[in-house]
């Protein structure tokens, strides 16, 4: 059969989100709004002071308010959509909107796993290496390994959103999530998707596989050197600087791992429960992981909290 007889045009997709548990609505917009301001409000200020205060203008704060950009981006991208699907009902996306909305999402997650590797790199010179930190970790190549991240978690996420639009999508355009998640995306289509599977395994093996490893590898040399630390000051003080950036990474990878490594249930009464959980955990991963990276970095952090102390200090007082 042609395939233009077989495909009918594509207007748009229906997002489902919430509109199978009613009783969840309202509940969840409330809870999903406040994180969000509280995202907003958390990550800015962040910016703020990596900014404004001279004694944060070094890499690892160059690389936090990246960071931080990168998850107001994030979740700008998926939560005004996700807050209107809680408001009207199987929400109508226009088609280039639903793979805008992929497109930015896809790049800033796969931004965010090359950037904390690069984290996880100036950590372990900074520790490792330190009195060779500020030639090997220069502005000339922290900037570079920062705009190299944008670089390609936009090109990877290019990729997979092109593949995805060019699959013909016919029948049912329902898709079951609050988002134009790309996994839901790709059961709507109604022809082989074996090459846009095989990209996206490769795309995990590059910008999940790798960055594992070599965030691991690097926390087992930053452990060893800590460990060879003569006073139990001393290691408090190595650790307490890769502390913050160790949890954001446990939180981050924890929840992509057990939303795509846990088994997948059988059977219909299963399933449905399995697309609920999924739908839980993805709010999770695009809305908890950016509100508490902020929280993280103030709380273990005492150069992040001075600076923000200051700030406040400063427009209490220039009023």
């Amino acid at each position: 059969m042609d395939r233009s007889n077989r495909t009918s045009p594509v207007v748009g997709f229906v997002l489902l989100g919430l509109s199978a548990h009613p009783k969840l609505v309202n509940t969840f917009f409330v809870l999903i709004l406040l994180m969000y301001l509280v995202i907003l409000l958390g990550n800015g200020v962040l910016i703020l002071v990596t900014i404004l205060d001279s004694r944060l203008h070094t890499p690892m704060y160059f690389f936090l308010g990246n960071l931080s950009f990168l998850d107001i981006c994030y979740t700008t991208s998926s939560v005004p959509l996700i807050l209107d699907s809680f408001l009207t009902p199987r929400k109508t996306i226009p088609f280039s909107a639903c793979f805008g909305q992929m497109f930015l999402s896809f790049a800033m997650g796969a931004t965010e796993c090359v950037l904390l590797g690069m984290m996880a790199f100036d950590r372990y010179v900074a520790i490792c290496r330190p009195l060779r930190y500020p030639e090997i970790m220069s502005k000339a190549a922290y900037v570079p390994m920062a705009a190299g991240s944008w670089v390609a978690g936009s090109s990877t996420a290019m990729v997979q959103t092109s593949l995805a639009m060019r699959l013909p999508f016919c029948g049912d355009n329902i898709i079951n999530h609050f988002t134009c998640e790309i996994l839901a995306v790709l059961k709507l289509a109604c022809t082989d998707i074996s090459i846009n599977i095989i990209s996206m395994a490769v795309a995990n093996v590059i910008f999940l596989g790798i960055p594992v490893l070599f965030i691991s590898f690097s926390y087992v040399f930053i452990i060893a050197a800590i460990l060879r630390i003569p006073s139990a000051e001393g290691r408090r003080k190595a650790f307490s600087t890769c502390s913050a950036h160790l949890t954001v990474v446990i939180v981050f990878y924890g929840t992509i791992f057990f939303m795509y490594g846990k088994p997948k249930s059988k059977g219909p009464r299963g399933a449905d429960k399995e697309d609920l959980s999924d739908k839980f955990i993805s709010l999770f991963y695009g809305v908890v992981t950016p509100m508490l990276n902020p929280i993280i970095y103030s709380l273990r952090n005492k150069d992040v909290k001075a600076a923000v102390k200051n700030l406040v200090f400063r427009k209490h007082f220039s009023q």
